[in-house]
Parts: C-alpha cells; structure tokens; sequence
C-alpha cells in the first residue's frame, strides 16, 4: 500500500524518495529492527554548549522532591531574555523527553521576572539532560494495542495561587504517544478534588 501511494505522488507531484528518515526538525530517528527510536541528543548537546553547561556534572533528577517556587522570590533578578531562551530551548526538548516536562513546566511560569533562583531551577534540568542525554522514545513494533493511561496531580502545588498540576500520560501498548503537565484552572479544596480534576482532564483526552 505504501508503495502504491509513493508512486501515486510521484506521478502528480516532482518528488525525490531519499529514504527512510533518520533526522527531522532537531529529532533523530534510528529505525531498528524492534521499532523507531526517537530522540533529540543532538539538540540536546547544543543547547548544553548554548547555555555553557556541557562541562557541568550530571545529577539524577531533573528537580528536587516537594521544591516550591514563588513569583515573589526576594532574589536577585536575571536577565529575563536569557532565561527565556533557556527556557523555551528546554520546551523544545519535552517533544522526546516526557520525564522533564513537569519542571519545564514550573519554570515556564517565571519567565517574565526570573531570579537566581528560577535560573538555579533550570541549569539543574540542564545537569540531568547531561546525565541523560540518549534518552528518547521507542515506538515498538507489536500487536498489544491496549490504550492504558494514567494521570496524577499535587493539591495546591503553586504557592501564588494556590492551584494544583495535573499529569497523565497515554500508553499504546508499550509505547507512549501523548503526554501533559499543566496547571489545573481552578483551585481544589482537597487533594481528592485535585485528583478528580486530574482524572477528568486525563478521560476528556482519552476520548
């Protein structure tokens, strides 16, 4: 069938076949006998050199268990044009890598007045790219086309407005294909609350 529709657009469209991809937009695709593995380590080794953290030591985590951050940090003020072009660098990178959007995330909401602190926040996700720079997506090849999801929120995680985050992540089989991390739009008055919320969210993506 494939072949069928690449003659087809060869014949109405001037096209050249170079292949099967192997780098698209910052993502490289290593096409493997067990399925296609995405990843941006690329990318990723160019925004450590960009931001000067390529010599800097690796750590296990993207951010620290139960950190809190606040709009009105007393800090020292950054450079906001800085911070944000660290910033969305990093955004960039949650197209393969699920495991930091949670943080990317946090920062996010400090772009507009970024302290030391914030900044502190971001170089450390920077230091786990670092440790972890091959990590990617593999899109196995299998018949398991069971959709599993699972979603998860903190209660009042934001200490400006009180709001709580939800999570989920949507499997095919063994294989993730849609992720989120977002503040939820209302403030919960218990962690089951938050957790509905969450799981509402969750459904309403699914279907």
């Amino acid at each position: 069938m494939f072949g069928e529709f690449k003659e087809a657009m060869t014949k109405e469209f001037e096209m050249t076949d170079i292949g099967l991809m192997t780098y698209y937009l910052g993502i490289e695709v290593n096409q493997r006998e067990d399925g296609s593995f995405i990843s941006q380590a690329g990318y990723s080794r160019e925004i450590l050199k960009k931001f000067r953290m390529d010599n800097s030591k690796s750590i296990n985590t993207p951010v620290e268990c139960g950190v809190k951050l606040s709009k009105h940090d007393e800090e020292e003020k950054v450079d906001p044009t800085f911070f944000k072009s660290l910033v969305g660098s990093l955004r960039y990178l949650t197209c393969t890598r699920p495991d930091i959007l949670y943080v990317v995330g946090l920062v996010s909401r400090y772009m507009e007045d970024p302290t030391t602190t914030h900044l502190k926040i971001a170089k450390r996700i920077l230091r786990y790219i670092k440790g972890t720079i091959d990590f990617g997506l593999l899109y196995s090849t299998s018949n398991h086309f069971k959709l599993e999801g699972y979603s998860d929120s903190d209660w009042g995680g934001d200490i400006d407005d009180r709001k709580s985050t939800t999570g989920f992540v949507f499997f095919m089989g063994d294989t993730t294909f849609t992720w989120m991390s977002k503040k939820q739009p209302i403030v919960t008055l218990s962690t089951c609350e938050a957790e509905y919320v969450a799981a509402t969210s969750c459904v309403c993506h699914a279907i």
